[in-house]
């Protein structure tokens, strides 16, 4: 007997006692296909999933806490008046026992996925940590910190290939926007603009690049493991670039858009919803699912971005909401047609 979840459960019930009252399936023919599953009593996969994302976002949390409380960090600094590099080589061995003790429990315990990542992730914490107490300790006053995120992606690439990891590889590819970000503001001298682009209309092109490195990592054999993860992330940089691009336009600072109306920047929603569409077309020409839904989600929420912006104060709340509500209920009521007939299908 298979155990499924309990919404599936209540479905396969549903359209069994669906099929019986239209004679297209007899009593025992029914019975017989309600005896051949049940409902999990239980989702413990999905609670030790959750368990341990939230267990690592309190982590992250936790640090970021305490790297940004000075008074803690000044006490901590009085009390163990302990070197930066001390500090750096520390956190360096200690995430190296994390990256061993996380190889060893995936050998013996491969079935402990998500200890075994967390773990890991731990690891990828203190290599952060050993590189910023690193800067630190070199540091010589140029603020050119791009190059310590620049390293830390390096280290993380190379730990993220050794190990197969594709959590690891996420990071680096998270302190890679990073780098951009500020190496490009290092470059412009903290200026709101390098190049003439501002911040969103940089990371278009950023994205751009990093999707079609991710088609290059797919011809590869030893690299096509993280095609996926890559080209997720490229695709969500490049269409979160573009939605905020549709919002605040090329301008650098927000005292500068405060001063145009949101009408004028109406060329940017349109190139941000041709992209969009166009995704769309080639996720289904090309059978591209990710490509696909990236470009429906963000085309959605593109849409309703301009329904606000133009519609907010010129509408009364009550019509505004009304017509809010209908659009949602149609797409629910359409949503759930495409889930019924391809749950049909499987």
């Amino acid at each position: 007997m298979k155990k499924i979840d309990q919404d599936n459960s209540d479905f396969l019930d549903e359209m069994l006692d669906y099929w019986q009252s239209e004679k297209l399936l007899t009593e025992a023919e029914a019975r017989k296909l309600k005896n051949s599953y049940e409902p999990k009593a239980f989702d413990w996969r999905r609670l030790a999933q959750y368990s341990f994302w939230i267990a690592m976002a309190c982590g992250v949390i936790a640090l970021s806490a305490l790297l940004v409380d000075k008074s803690l960090l000044d006490y901590l600094k009085n009390l163990y008046n302990t070197p930066n590099i001390v500090i750096s080589i520390v956190s360096a061995l200690a995430a190296t026992g994390c990256y061993i003790l996380g190889v060893r429990r995936k050998k013996k315990k491969p079935q402990n996925v998500f200890s075994n990542e967390a773990i890991i992730f731990s690891g990828v914490m203190l290599t952060a940590n050993a590189v910023a107490y690193l800067g630190k300790a070199i540091d010589n006053g140029s603020n050119h910190f791009s190059l310590l995120i620049l390293f830390s992606v390096i280290i993380y690439l190379a730990l993220a290939y050794f190990f197969k990891s594709r959590l690891i590889w996420a990071f680096a590819l998270l302190a890679l926007g990073a780098w951009f970000g500020t190496e490009t503001g290092y470059l412009s001298k903290w200026n709101w603009y390098f190049l003439g682009l501002n911040y969103p209309l940089r990371f278009v092109f950023f994205g751009l690049l990093l999707t079609a490195s991710s088609l290059l990592l797919k011809r590869g054999k030893q690299l096509a493991y993280f095609f996926d993860i890559t080209y997720f992330a490229g695709l969500l940089y490049l269409f979160s670039s573009l939605l905020l691009l549709s919002i605040f336009g090329n301008y650098g600072t927000l005292e500068d858009w405060y001063l145009v109306k949101q009408i004028t920047l109406f060329y940017w929603a349109i190139i941000s919803s041709t992209v969009c569409v166009l995704a769309i077309i080639i996720g289904l020409k090309c059978n591209d699912a990710m490509l696909r839904e990236f470009g429906i989600i963000f085309l959605f929420i593109n849409l309703y971005t301009r329904y606000f912006e133009y519609f907010w104060d010129s509408w009364h709340k009550a019509i505004f909401f009304t017509i809010l509500g209908i659009s949602f209920v149609l797409i629910g009521r359409k949503a759930e047609k495409i889930w019924s007939l391809e749950f049909m299908k499987k």
